[in-house]
């Protein structure tokens, strides 16, 4: 790197799943420095461990940093984006600028660490100050151990331990506008990126429920605060009814942080919702203390002994279950929720994912991909642990026997058929007693419902009880 003025150059904020201004630390600290500010944003696809984001989050990555840009922009911050090795980027970025200092938020998967911290030694090296901080999750993962300093492997010690520290700070506003501008280095273009669908743009629905950015994750929150969640624990597991706070795709992107959100709906102490709503965030952060120990969450079994499991090749009905054609309507309607609007109910998520893994005998792996691929919100560390907590193989995990039957989870969290004639209209007129298990119905209710089994609508593609059967012989041969 070149030589530069080193007490005089500007500050550098490293951009990664923290795309907003307020309650982020880094930036925070980079604009009380009274140095002018960069911001940078490196889509890195090459360096090892990472992993290639899918369609759907593709699409929201960019027009999150398409908000980011603007409200950046908004507080003489210019956002330079650069694809390619981060640690290349980054040392280009900062040697162009003439960098003098470099700000960012810490991330917790093995392989990004590693990419930090040989970031931070090249830019150290070359004379940068380099400072991070934590600000997407709670509480960092060293913090929280078990009395023998081991990390918790199961949820309820682990949240009532994590809760026990009480948490460390407010939330930071968004930095007033800096008083010195700089010159950036280059910069690619957003649209270069090619991160939208175009041919065909599969993206038209998902763009008519979502809104990504800052402004619409803190209009999400206030709204959910004021008008759902003392209902929360109630309905929640409600897929018809407008229930929960939708706040995953933003949260996974660092629109907001899981601190903001918890000042937010800490506010309303009389909610009956909010300790249930608060416990779904702390299993986000068990997520994530169980990716920063364990880590490749989403490549190996937690539980060993899976490693042996007979998991079935079967492309034939894992493209069933993927368009929403099992035969079973709750199946199918989570799995079109998910394809059209890139987000599919967490009560039905687990239901799909138990028939995959345990009705068809799928590896969750398969499964885990496809969601990865297809939701907006698809995070890399929730999505690996909640499969695994599904399918048997992970940590403080479903067991083995729990095998969710999807007429009587239908019939008990969709008991009306709202949600199954959203997602599923061919089974619109069907009443409330058959829409769940349309195989069963008297023929005369079929036809005036205009159902043809096997024509309108497909048939089971497994029967479930002899599926349950067959998933826990399997199971217990284990072990």
């Amino acid at each position: 790197m070149s030589d530069r003025p080193s007490n005089d150059g500007p500050a550098l904020v490293w951009f990664r799943d923290d795309l907003r201004l307020s309650d982020n630390p880094a930036l925070d600290a980079a604009a009380r420095s009274g140095r002018a500010v960069i911001a940078l944003y490196v889509l890195d696809q090459t360096s090892p461990g990472s992993r290639p984001l899918g369609g759907a989050a593709r699409w929201w990555l960019h027009h999150s940093l398409r908000s980011l840009a603007a409200d950046l922009d908004g507080i003489g911050i210019p956002l330079v984006l650069r694809q390619g090795s981060a640690l290349d980027e980054m040392l280009d970025v900062a040697d162009r600028s003439g960098a003098a200092a470099v700000f960012w938020n810490r991330r917790y998967r093995p392989a990004e660490i590693a990419v930090d911290k040989a970031v931070m030694a090249a830019l150290r090296k070359a004379g940068c100050d380099v400072s991070s901080f934590q600000a997407n999750l709670l509480f960092e993962p060293w913090t929280v151990l078990t009395g023998a300093g081991q990390p918790f492997r199961v949820f309820t010690p682990f949240w009532k331990a994590a809760r026990a520290r009480g948490i460390a700070r407010t939330p930071l506003p968004a930095p007033r506008p800096v008083s010195r501008r700089t010159c950036a280095p280059r910069s690619n273009s957003l649209a270069d990126w090619a991160l939208l669908p175009t041919r065909p743009d599969w993206a038209k629905e998902i763009a008519s429920v979502w809104t990504p950015g800052e402004t619409a994750a803190q209009a999400r929150v206030a709204a959910f605060v004021d008008e759902r969640l003392a209902t929360y624990a109630r309905d929640r597991d409600r897929p018809a009814r407008a229930a929960t706070s939708r706040l995953s795709p933003h949260l996974r992107f660092g629109e907001i942080s899981p601190l903001q959100i918890w000042h937010a709906a800490g506010l309303r102490h009389d909610s009956a919702g909010l300790e249930k709503f608060l416990s779904e965030l702390g299993w986000r952060e068990f997520s994530w203390h169980l990716s920063y120990h364990f880590g490749d969450l989403e490549k190996r079994s937690f539980n060993p002994k899976f490693d042996r499991f007979p998991w079935r090749t079967d492309d034939a009905a894992f493209r069933l279950w993927a368009r929403g054609q099992t035969g079973y309507p709750i199946v199918d309607a989570g799995m079109r929720q998910l394809w059209r609007t890139g987000w599919m109910h967490n009560r039905v998520r687990m239901i799909a994912a138990s028939f995959l893994c345990k009705d068809l005998l799928i590896d969750w792996r398969r499964g885990e991909d496809w969601f990865w691929d297809t939701l907006v919100d698809a995070d890399p560390a929730n999505n690996p642990a909640g499969w695994q907590w599904v399918a048997g193989s992970g940590a403080d995990a479903a067991p083995y026997f729990r095998v969710f039957n999807p007429v009587l989870q239908g019939e008990k969290f969709d008991p009306d058929g709202h949600y199954v004639r959203e997602w599923v209209p061919e089974l619109a007129d069907l009443s409330p007693r058959w829409i769940h298990r349309p195989w069963e119905a008297p023929q005369p209710e079929l036809a005036r419902a205009g159902v043809r089994l096997g024509e309108t609508y497909p048939v089971p593609i497994v029967d479930h009880n002899a599926a349950r059967r067959r998933a826990l012989g399997a199971f217990e041969a284990l072990g």
